[in-house]
């Protein structure tokens, strides 16, 4: 999950085999829930600021934050 002053805004797909391992499920139970509904309702309130970096180009404070592509 990506954030932008802890809004989230996209997140990254895991690979389906991931589901059985049991390491990454107990870390994924320990952190905060997100529904669909969640996401797109802090999407939308990034595109009405003009702040959602996957439509606008913004001046980053801590490029070397960003992951690597």
């Amino acid at each position: 999950m990506y954030f932008i002053n802890q809004i989230p805004f996209t997140f990254d797909e895991l690979p389906d085999e991931s589901v059985f391992d049991l390491e990454l499920i107990k870390l994924a139970d320990n952190e905060r829930r997100f529904e669909p509904e969640d996401l797109y309702q802090a999407s939308y309130y990034l595109m009405l600021e003009e702040c959602h970096p996957l439509m606008f180009v913004l001046e980053l404070e801590n490029p070397e934050m960003l992951p690597v592509d």
